[in-house]
């Protein structure tokens, strides 16, 4: 029977996969990649309109709003579906933590909704 490997091999196995893929890639793309000199094609495209302004100008606060809903939305659905599996073992206890994170949440969703951040 062949010694076992030692545990940190497959991490450095994949690491070098990983490696070797991402030089292999860079490498094609410079041998198979021809420079344009057309000025056109090196340009920023945007829809076929010409870019207005610079790439450091200022967002409206409602981008950000709206990203936080999203964050909302995403960590009620992280908590719920494991909570969900294991809601009998959990009892009353699991039942009333869970409604106050529900409650919590609601109350996140309903300051959104007064502020006005689901209006388009």
């Amino acid at each position: 029977m062949p010694p076992a490997l030692p545990g940190y091999v497959p991490v450095v196995i994949l690491f070098l996969v990983a490696v070797g893929f991402a030089a292999f890639a860079i490498a094609m793309s410079h041998a198979l990649g021809r420079p344009s000199s057309d000025p056109a094609r090196r340009s920023t495209y945007e829809c076929g309109i010409p870019p207005v302004g610079t790439a450091g100008e200022r967002f409206p606060v409602k981008f950000y709003l709206v990203a936080m809903i999203f964050l909302l939305i995403d960590v009620d659905a992280a908590f719920l579906y494991p909570w969900a599996l294991i809601f009998r073992s959990l009892g009353l206890f699991g039942l009333v933590e869970m409604a106050l994170f529900v409650v919590l949440l609601g109350a996140g969703f309903t300051y959104a909704w007064k502020t006005g951040v689901l209006e388009w």
